[in-house]
Formats: C-alpha cells, structure tokens, sequence
C-alpha cells in the first residue's frame, strides 16, 4: 500500500540530486572520486573509447587478466565488512599466479605450504579397501614400499594387477585396467585379471586425461617433465593432458615453487587456492606491523643515524646523497647537522669531490612562494602576485641530489611554477645576475662582475638570491659554503687568509628552459599524463629508498612529492610486478603502505632486537623530525635552529 504523501515525497525527489555545498560534503567528494578513484581518468577513457581512439577488443582467457584484478579485488574499498583494504587485496590467487618471474621472493609460494598441502591431498593408507579407494582415483601408481602388504591382499582377491612399462611398474585397480591399458598398450600384467571397466573406451589422450587428473588432485604443483618422468608417458601426450584439463578450469599454470623455477608449473585450482591461503598466513604473521617506536628506530638504522650504522668515505657519501635527494634541508643544516651524523669523520672534502666530478648537484627544487600567482579578488581574472620578495637566508631550502636523476627531479619543481615569472619579485642586481648568465652561460665570479659592472659584493648577494629563489647552482658545494658563512662574506674569522672569500667554481642556470627544435614534431614527445606518470614512478621509487616503507603521513615535509593518488597508482603498479610489498607494516596509520622487501627483513630485526637506542635526538632540520608525523607531539618547524627529541629514552630491557 503507498499513501498519498509517500507519493508526494516521491515527485519531490525526482530530479537531479542536489548536493550540499558543505566543506566536508566536498572533501569527502574530492577524496572519494579524485583520490581514491580517477573519475576524471575513467571520463577521458569513456571519452576516447567513444571517439574511436582506444578499440576494445574481447578476448578469452583461462584466467581473468591482470587488468580485471581492480575489479576482482574490490579496489579502492566497496565492501560492507571491517576488513582491510590490503588484505582484501593479497587474497586473490590470480594476482600472484601472474607476476611472472621478476615477481622473486614475493610472488612465490611458500614451500612449506605447498608440502602441506600435497602431504595433506596425499590418499591416506590404512587399509586394502582405502589403497583401492586411492587406485581408482590416481589410477596408475608407481610401487610404494609401505603400501606392499594392502596391495599383496587386493591382487590375492584380484582386485588390483602390476602393469609394467618398459622397466617401471605400476599398480593399477581392475576397474581402471582397460583405461590404462589404452594409455599403456606395449606393457605386460602380471598376474592377469579380467578389467571390468564399463563404457566404451577413451583414445590415449583421453586416458592420459584421466590419469593426470587424478594424479593433480592428489598432489601439489608439478611440471609436465615431472609426469611425464613419473608415470611413463611420452612428454607430448602429457602436454596435450595438461591442456585439456586447462580448458576444462580444472587446473592452473604458472610458477608456484621456488625463484629458480624455469619450467612452468601445474596445480589443481583448489589445492592451489588452499596453498595460497596458507602462503598468505605466513607472510601475514611475518609481517605483523610495528608500533610507530619501533619504525622510529627502524628508521634510525634505515638512514644511518643509529650508533655503528654511519657510512664511511666518498661512497658512503654518495649513497647517503642518493637517500636522500629530492629532500629539501635548510643550505646551512646540511654540513652542520645532517651528514656528519650520517658519515664517519665527515669532511667538506668528500661533498666538493663529489660535485666536481659531476656525480651530484644542489640547488633549490620547490617553487619559492615569491613567485605563486593568485587570482584577483574582484573576479576579473588577472592574476595578482603574493607581494613577497626573495630573502636570501641561512635557512633557505636546498637539496643535493645525483646529477643523473636531475631531469625527473627538476621536472618536478618546474611543472609547480612559470620561468617567465622571474624577474617582479627578484632585486635589480639579481636580475642583471640571471641576464648576464642566460646570456653568457655558465660564468665565474669575474665573469659576472665585468658583465654587469657591479661591485663583487652586489654580485654575491644577487647570487644568494636567486640561489635561494631556485634559479642558479654551482660547480661545487663550496660556492654555496662561501655565501652561507656570514663570516667569509666579511673577510673574517681564522680562515680568512687560507680560504679566498669568493669559491673559484662557475655559476650556472639550474634549469635552463630547453628550446624545442623546429624540425622535431610535438607529436613524438611524451604527453603531458605519461610525464606525470614517469616523475610519479621516480619519486616513488624514491620515497622507497628514503623512508623504506611509505605511507601517506611521511610525505607531510616532501616538497616535490606528486598527489598521494598518483604515487598510489605507481606503488599499485610496483606491488603488481612483485618489486614491493603491500600491507599492514606499521600500527596507527591509516591508508594503505608499501615496503621494500630489504626493509621488510630489517623491521623484523628491529622488532627482535632488545638493545634499545637511548634517545633519539635530531635536528629539526634533520628529514627524522618526525615529531607530530609520525610520533606524539606538536610539530617542530624545519626552520627551528634547535635540536628535538624524536623519541624519550627507552628503558634497558631486564
């Protein structure tokens, strides 16, 4: 029954839905259609799709394909139930039977559980009766020493015959005889039974069918090389079995055993999916997530700061380089308080042969706020500036990053401003500086004094600036030395006659704008979305190496990290590939986290080790300032020239 005023709500909601403009309304909108999906990718899709640009094509598959697992596994989030997203995900079988040989360690199944599983399927021989009961399933079976005495009693009540191959015997029930007799038609019997198999009987491959397929329910993974060495049967009619049962969705191929596994493998679906679980059970209690403590001191050894971690020399020095570029420090923090805690007897000589042999670079990546544009407060659509200028400080952010990945990273920092907005904010020398070195190119200190016509002192504050803006690097770190010491800028202090107050290295554009040629088509350059997608993929990778397990509340001081969405779609694609693992890896934090495999094995060592570290202390500048991040606490500026406690002291386990 509906009552008229049921029917009169009903028109009253028809129409478009209407949408309260609320701020959390449109928060949880944008994290909903924007972060955890793509709804403006799937529209471009849908679009191109239409448009004829991208052809679907239906395909029939013995397995659902790798692009079917979002769907498959529920991805993002849209089940009823409590259970988490990451481990929705690691349930699905096909995922793991796809990812192929690079998947290595983590795309293998555990040994353990696939002797389980086959010692478990394996028939259970107490009796005659249950020998015959196991001989009617796998039909052929080679001589088994513990079964002699059961199998003596069934020939002796002619129940069961040897059939012999060649050299190899088998034994087989007289209810399959006439079945392996077609499978094996040169072999001898003894003794000699009458077959009461009933029907009419297979051809070979039929018979070398229903062989295998019992044989498969009965025990785990195998190869086709493997049966046919078994069971006497020619390689090629084992392979035609194989494939028939494949196309019937009895069984599965792909690489379950071990990472040296060459030649693929075979499963029954159902013995496969219990090993799966199992498989999964185990790297779920290996990798039982960690309090924020215990990840706070993982990542003390992780960077090199805990005691008998540092590195040592020009390599070490490197390696901590490659840890943490992209990562932006204040320029005078980076000597005083960040690699001295990282390498051993640390010298500015280790830095300065580094960028002289153009291993590394430095400069400032993120956009400085002098240069953001902002829309005009009358609506009219002209942009107006923030007002600030560039202040050349001590505490002015920059990175030291490898000179080979400096494409991505510089990609990064220019897809966040405009090159033709240097000048407004910028004082009159600085830009007489940037003209000189647009137009001259890489230029020492003389060089520049005598293009401008400046005194020495006005070009090293133009310098500062618009290295402190993000414009202009260096040979060497000792350029950059010379500008932060306030004491050499004024010829003081005890090393003011050994070390010239001016560093002898060329000063340079940090990314100067590169001119496409006439003659090469726009066309073949990448898009603007496979861009994105490359510098998502770097910077992930990246996070990975720095941090070792990455979630979405460690990029709260990544300047250059990309939207969490796009790193997410990359640290998905890694996972896919078996390059990274996806779980629960450290308590309290929401979302999903990755982890390299090496760091997965050194948070179960920080786990297991009862030597605690004291306290943990850095310098707010240090990237450890995890306080309010990751640990309790307000949140520390970068800026503070202070030193934090990332941790209380730790009590001496008894």
């Amino acid at each position: 029954a509906v009552f008229p005023d049921q029917v009169a709500c009903a028109e009253n909601l028809v129409g478009d839905i209407r949408i309260p403009d609320h701020p959390l309304v449109n928060e949880t909108i944008r994290d909903c259609l924007h972060e955890a999906m793509d709804l403006d990718g799937l529209r471009t899709l849908i679009e191109r799709i239409d448009c004829g640009d991208i052809r679907a094509v239906a395909i029939d598959t013995a397995e659902p394909s790798p692009l079917s697992h979002e769907i498959l596994n529920a991805n993002p989030y849209a089940y009823l139930d409590d259970a988490p997203l990451e481990e929705r995900r690691a349930r699905a079988v096909q995922m793991r039977r796809t990812l192929g040989p690079e998947a290595g360690e983590i795309g293998a199944l555990d040994a353990a559980a696939i002797a389980e599983v086959a010692s478990e399927s394996w028939p259970v021989v107490r009796d005659p009766d249950e020998l015959h009961d196991g001989l009617l399933t796998l039909i052929a079976v080679p001589p088994v020493v513990e079964w002699r005495s059961f199998f003596d009693a069934l020939t002796a009540s002619r129940r069961a015959t040897t059939l012999t191959v060649g050299d190899t015997p088998f034994w087989v029930p007289a209810e399959r005889l006439a079945l392996a007799r077609v499978l094996y038609p040169d072999a001898t019997m003894a003794p000699d039974i009458h077959a009461i198999d009933r029907g009419p009987l297979p051809d070979r491959e039929s018979a070398a069918t229903e062989v295998l397929r019992g044989w498969l329910e009965s025990t785990g993974p195998t190869t086709a090389t493997e049966m046919a060495t078994r069971l006497a049967m020619p390689r090629d009619l084992v392979e035609a079995a194989l494939v028939r049962l494949e196309s019937e969705g009895q069984i599965l191929r792909g690489r379950f055993g071990s990472t040296g596994q060459t030649e693929t493998g075979w499963c029954n679906r159902r013995l496969l999916a219990r090993i799966h679980r199992l498989t999964i059970g185990r790297l779920r209690r290996e990798i039982q997530p960690v309090t924020a403590a215990e990840f706070t001191r993982f990542l003390f050894r992780w960077q090199h700061l805990a005691p008998g971690t540092q590195l040592h020399g020009v390599e070490g020095t490197l390696h901590v380089l490659a840890q943490l570029q992209g990562y932006e420090i204040s320029a005078a923090a980076w000597e005083s308080d960040v690699l001295p805690r990282r390498i051993a007897n640390y010298s500015p000589e280790l830095l300065d042969r580094l960028c002289l042999a153009g291993e590394v670079m430095w400069g400032r990546l993120s956009p400085h706020p002098a240069f953001n544009i902002f829309e005009s407060v009358d609506g009219s659509g002209a942009g107006q500036r923030s007002g600030r200028r560039v202040r050349p400080t001590r505490v002015a952010p920059v990175t030291i990053f490898l000179r080979e990945d400096a494409r991505w990273l510089l990609d990064l920092g220019q897809s966040r401003q405009e090159p033709s907005l240097f000048g407004s904010p910028l004082s009159h020398p600085a830009r007489e500086v940037l003209e000189a070195l647009t137009r001259l190119g890489a230029s020492f200190m003389a060089e520049l004094v005598r293009a401008t016509r400046r005194l020495p002192s006005e070009i090293e504050d133009a310098l500062w600036e618009l290295a402190a803006a993000g414009i202009v690097t260096a040979d060497g770190f000792e350029n950059l030395r010379a500008l932060v010491d306030p004491k050499r800028r004024r010829g003081e202090g005890r090393d003011r006659l050994r070390r010239p107050r001016h560093a002898a290295g060329r000063w340079a554009l940090l990314s100067p704008q590169a001119r496409i040629p006439d003659a090469v088509s726009t066309d073949s350059l990448p898009s603007p979305h496979a861009l994105a997608a490359e510098r998502a993929d770097a910077f992930a990778k990246q996070l990975l190496l720095r941090w070792g397990v990455v979630f979405r509340d460690l990029l709260a001081r990544e300047t250059l990290a990309p939207p969490w969405r796009e790193l997410l779609v990359s640290l998905r694609r890694m996972e896919a590939r078996g390059e990274v693992r996806g779980g629960r890896f450290v308590e309290g934090f929401l979302g999903e986290q990755f982890a390299r495999p090496d760091a997965v094995e050194a948070l179960r060592a920080t786990r297991r080790m009862d030597v605690p570290l004291g306290t943990l202390r850095v310098a707010a500048a240090d990237p450890l300032n995890l306080v309010g991040i990751t640990t309790p606490g307000p949140r520390v500026s970068a800026l503070a020239n202070q030193f934090v406690d990332v941790l209380p002291p730790q009590p001496a386990i008894a």
